[in-house]
């Protein structure tokens, strides 16, 4: 069960989306002589007086209008231009690699390397693996998922570790570097953890291998680049913590969990009734062990809360995601990451109790234009 208790979800949902809006413009002020008459009586300026406000308003409403339209447009341009040069990369990419991903559909770690590979389009086939058995991926030393399989000419690769194969893909589909070169800027170490069990750890994973001037073109700039892998990394070592103490927070939520998780699994009928009810309670116990080790608040629900409007705060106001006009891979890892939750009641709670909404559902329209 232990195995299980990785897994966790995807579903649908309505889009919302805001675009353009209309700035706010601020007019000079009238020379009170422009709408003063003559001395003794009302005078043509009177008549001024009436009608030049309401023009200049209606020329500032259809000013403000123009400029809205004109930001809307630009922004469409712009995204249109984006998907342009992404898709000439995709496809070059799509024709040289063939990906295999082994998974399981509802742990978060997978759910964030099918959001990057959906965003950039990139085709590849789903392995699920049956959290039990695994031998789907018998073939492999490394036991976890996900592990992706990448087929380029005669040679394949094997990536191992969630943020790996998204930098190691990315720094393919950006500098063009053969796959099999790439691997090996992420060596594998081996390593103890705080509960002294062995590990195995990835250098440099949330680094892409670029040059000085693909890094320029890609960021821009050395903060964004430093911002990405910070928020990368958090991602990883926070947020993901949070997931199973809210969504098991509860005997009823750790029930549901499972439920959900039996129906998209790979599961035998046998090990599917087992994993549900066993699973449920046996994650149930484990939550309130996970929730010591993190040092979670007492309702571990405010320290969901407190991550989403963190990351909510990061992005900030100025921008739809922390890439820019287009997610990054900061963005679509934290999307990954929370969206294994969809359906719940902890992600309802999310999304009612935090800011986050508006951001997440920007994410999920931006891969589902991919996709189309």
């Amino acid at each position: 069960m232990a195995h299980a208790a990785r897994v966790l979800w995807p579903s649908g949902r309505a889009l919302a989306w805001r675009l353009g809006g209309r700035p706010s413009l601020r007019l000079p002020e009238q020379s009170r002589a422009g709408f003063t008459g003559a001395a003794g009586g009302p005078g043509p300026t009177a008549t001024t007086r009436k009608g030049g406000p309401r023009l200049l308003g209606a020329a500032a409403l259809a000013l403000g209008g123009a400029l809205g339209l004109y930001h809307t447009v630009r922004w469409h341009l712009r995204a249109q231009d984006l998907r342009a040069e992404r898709t000439a990369a995709q496809l070059l990419l799509s024709s040289r690699l063939q990906l295999t991903l082994y998974q399981y559909k509802t742990c978060p770690f997978c759910s964030k390397v099918r959001a990057f590979l959906d965003f950039h389009a990139l085709p590849y086939q789903v392995v699920e693996v049956n959290p039990v058995r695994r031998a789907e991926i018998k073939f492999s030393s490394y036991r976890k998922v996900p592990i992706l399989l990448a087929q380029e000419g005669d040679s394949l690769q094997q990536l191992n570790d969630s943020s790996v194969i998204i930098s190691a893909l990315k720094t393919y589909l950006v500098s063009g570097q053969p796959l099999e070169d790439i691997v090996t800027y992420y060596p594998p170490m081996k390593a103890v953890n705080e509960q002294g069990k062995e590990v195995t750890e990835f250098c440099n994973k949330y680094w892409l291998m670029l040059d000085e001037k693909e890094a320029q073109r890609m960021y821009g700039g050395k903060e964004a680049r430093t911002e990405e892998m910070k928020w990368r990394q958090w991602a990883d070592d926070w947020l993901v913590h949070l997931i199973s103490p809210n969504v098991y927070r509860t005997p009823a939520e750790a029930l549901a969990s499972f439920d959900y998780i039996v129906k998209e699994g790979n599961f035998g009928t046998v090990e599917g009734a087992m994993a549900k009810y066993m699973g449920a309670a046996a994650m149930y116990l484990i939550s309130k062990r996970l929730k010591s080790r993190h040092h979670l608040q007492d309702d571990v629900r405010e320290d969901l809360y407190e991550a989403a409007n963190k990351w909510v705060a990061a992005v900030g106001k100025d921008r739809p995601f922390m890439g820019g006009q287009k997610p990054n891979l900061a963005d679509l890892a934290v999307y990954g990451v929370l969206r294994v939750m969809e359906g719940l009641e902890a992600f309802e709670d999310l999304m009612r109790h935090t800011h986050i909404q508006p951001w997440y559902l920007r994410v999920e329209k931006a891969i589902a234009e991919a996709v189309q």
